[in-house]
């Protein structure tokens, strides 16, 4: 199953933005508060971890716009110390030998990053 994740940031009051599409259906949440646009790409990922689990997808593939955050999650860069907690979650909620992959697909292919875009929101 594919799984499009992105996060964004609006100026405040609204702040950090997540969107997470899976099988057609748009979860889009908005007003997280204040953060950064990497705060928002985690916490976008996060949610589509426990989207995954949550639906018991099976092999699910999450694919994302923000390829530090896709390498950081891979172990293929370091993250920042400001950023260690969510990279904790995410090691946490991935279980042990799990089948999830993770994937670079460019910003006009993410599903997620057009939902956020055309204010598309199913709450979730």
């Amino acid at each position: 199953m594919k799984i499009y994740f992105d996060g964004g940031l609006r100026p405040l009051p609204a702040g950090m933005e997540i969107a997470v599409v899976a099988g057609g259906r748009a979860h889009v949440t908005r007003q997280l508060g204040a953060g950064t646009s990497m705060e928002a790409e985690w916490l976008a990922l996060i949610a589509a971890v426990r989207l995954a689990l949550a639906q018991a997808y099976r092999e699910p593939i999450l694919l994302g716009d923000c390829l530090p955050v896709i390498r950081q999650a891979g172990g293929r860069a370091r993250t920042p110390p400001a950023l260690r907690h969510h990279l904790l979650t995410f090691q946490a909620l991935v279980p042990p030998g799990s089948a999830l992959r993770l994937r670079h697909v460019k910003r006009t292919q993410n599903l997620a990053g057009i939902a956020l875009e055309k204010g598309c929101f199913t709450a979730g």
